[in-house]
């Protein structure tokens, strides 16, 4: 065979075995990329996203769309050919595993935790919205998760109102760590809580409940690392009573990032006017009960789809400024907000023509 020939077919079949290789050998990545963008004043599979009763609403225009990643699942294996695809394009983002799945985390689990963390960004949201038009709202701190096996299993229960601990009333969630951890492992910790069934029975009569009960609670050591610290097994969250039905009806999402934009929506049915002026707005951002917005994962994703449905507009956590103007899409404008506030004010400019005056991201931030 001539060395010509001998050569070709010795890089062909060396080719093919790097492809071979790189088709069926698994890297630790993982893949993000655009995923649904829906208008919170808008519909969604024939209904409303938000749907309030028991109160005045006005109507709206424009959009404030909501914005998420699709990501490949927990048990996705990618090859090395799907990687370096996928770092040539500009429409995804690959990203190590262990990034998006801590080690050791399950689908089921990493289900568990995207719904928990978007109801809370529910609640969270309209409370927010709420403040901001002065309608009071009516909280407490309750049992969020009992963790199995540990020492409050079978003795609170998800739901539980917890009103003291060692008879310190508690205020807010991180009170109940703070009373715990006040003991040694092995001691005994007293809380006082309204069972999770009475509490439901008043809520649903429009009444406050006052039946309460004291739990005994032996601690344990906690088995993480750092510091060992006396632990009961649960974490403690917050749930609200509001003056009028607000529901959220999105299904197959999942995650706190729309917080923000839940609450924008929220506070646009509940006030006259318009609150884009017409104009194409998305954006992203968890927010907390008292309307401050935080930083999310995948914001270049969510910009880029965001930019694909026509929106004109970005609003942006100001923690994640820096990484969505590094790779921002044509025409869009991005901009910085860190409270509910600052976010109705860039809106005011927005449908006044005023943008000039935006607080716009940059590459420092």
């Amino acid at each position: 065979m001539p060395r010509r020939t001998a050569t070709m077919l010795a890089s062909t079949l060396m080719l093919i075995a790097l492809l071979c290789a790189g088709v069926l050998i698994p890297v630790p990545y993982a893949e993000m990329s655009p995923g649904p963008t829906v208008n919170t004043l808008g519909n969604h599979q024939g209904e409303p996203v938000l749907q309030i009763s028991g109160r005045k609403t006005y109507p709206t225009d424009g959009h404030l769309n909501m914005t998420t990643v699709r990501v490949t699942s927990v048990d996705f294996r990618m090859n090395l050919v799907e990687a370096v695809y996928g770092w040539l394009s500009r429409d995804s983002k690959v990203v190590p595993h262990d990034t998006l799945y801590p080690k050791g985390t399950t689908e089921e689990q990493s289900s568990q935790q995207n719904a928990e963390e978007f109801s809370q960004s529910q609640e969270s949201a309209k409370v927010a919205a709420l403040k901001q038009l002065d309608v009071p709202v009516k909280s407490w701190v309750i049992v969020s998760t009992v963790v199995k096996d540990s020492p409050a299993e079978g003795r609170l229960h998800a739901g539980d109102v917890i009103k003291a601990v060692d008879g310190h009333a508690v205020k807010q969630p991180s009170d109940v760590a703070t009373f715990v951890t006040k003991h040694k492992a092995g001691q005994k910790v007293v809380f006082t809580v309204v069972p999770a069934k009475d509490q439901a029975a008043a809520e649903k009569a429009h009444k406050t409940a006052t039946t309460t009960q004291d739990v005994a609670i032996t601690t344990a050591a906690s088995d993480d690392s750092g510091p060992k610290r006396a632990i009961v097994g649960i974490s403690a969250g917050t749930d609200h009573t509001f003056p009028f039905s607000i529901d959220i009806k999105l299904a197959d999402v999942g995650g706190p990032s729309a917080g923000l934009m839940f609450a924008l929506g929220i506070y646009d049915k509940l006030t006259p006017g318009s609150l884009t002026g017409g104009k194409f707005v998305a954006g992203t951002g968890t927010i907390d009960d008292n309307g401050t917005v935080g930083p999310i994962g995948g914001v270049d994703m969510k910009t880029v789809g965001a930019r694909g449905k026509g929106a004109q507009y970005f609003l942006t956590p100001a923690d994640n400024c820096a990484e969505a103007a590094a790779d921002k899409p044509s025409g869009l404008t991005l901009v910085k907000v860190k409270t509910i506030k600052d976010a109705l004010g860039a809106l005011k400019d927005i449908r006044g023509g005023n943008t000039a005056a935006l607080p716009k991201c940059t590459a420092k931030g």
